[in-house]
């Protein structure tokens, strides 16, 4: 059983909107329509879980789901955080081996991407596709000076899905809830906790529609 959370909790302040990110339109249709498409087609996908704030769940029911007639399994209630709102999809589902953990607002992630990240939690237990930086990345002191410049060979901009076997996941989430731990991704909850996760190529259109200047692109992507 292969099951999929997208993550549709963003409130656009980077994309300075006054609605959530998800729903700006790109060529007539919201984001997070081309998003959850992807993974409704994709027939290695057994259940879909859509995790919303509950103040939208009746919006984007009506407006996206219904308007679209798009068939998903499950709606959730987000957390406060991030981290809070993966561990309430999790909680949510049953009966579950892989799960991938996909941003709501990544609209142009590919089958293939979708596919080797099954595959390789099948393998590794934990799996995230990720591309090499384009620019020279620098770290800096508190002050702002520069103190190393780390081989861009060795560095991975991780994207989503990233995928899991569903027991290890979930088991990691709760004890980061447990610890009081703070998390920037679904890697680190599992990495916290002494597992590997096995980094495979991803796509450089496989962007997250953060600023203005990725509708730019996702315009000229769709």
């Amino acid at each position: 059983m292969v099951s999929a959370i997208i993550l549709a909790g963003g409130r656009g302040k980077r994309m300075g909107s006054e609605i959530s990110k998800q729903y700006i339109e790109i060529k007539g249709k919201p984001i997070l329509y081309y998003t959850l498409k992807k993974f409704i087609d994709c027939k290695s996908i057994d259940s879909i879980t859509l995790v919303l704030p509950e103040d939208e769940i009746e919006y984007c029911r009506r407006e996206i789901l219904v308007r679209y007639s798009l068939n998903i399994d499950n709606i959730v209630a987000g957390g406060k955080e991030r981290q809070d709102s993966v561990c309430n999809g999790l909680e949510s589902m049953i009966n579950t081996n892989i799960v991938l953990i996909h941003d709501g607002a990544r609209p142009f992630v590919s089958n293939k991407i979708i596919e080797q990240g099954i595959k390789f939690a099948k393998l590794y237990g934990a799996a995230a596709p990720g591309v090499t930086p384009k620019d020279t990345i620098k770290i800096k002191n508190k002050e702002s000076f520069s103190v190393d410049t780390p081989n861009r060979e060795n560095l991975v901009a991780i994207q989503t899905p990233q995928v899991f076997d569903f027991n290890t996941i979930l088991e990691c989430h709760k004890k980061i809830k447990k610890d009081n731990v703070v998390v920037t991704d679904d890697t680190m909850v599992v990495e916290l906790y002494g597992n590997k996760v096995y980094l495979y190529d991803g796509d450089y259109t496989n962007i997250k529609v953060t600023t203005p200047e990725d509708l730019i692109l996702a315009e000229r992507l769709v």
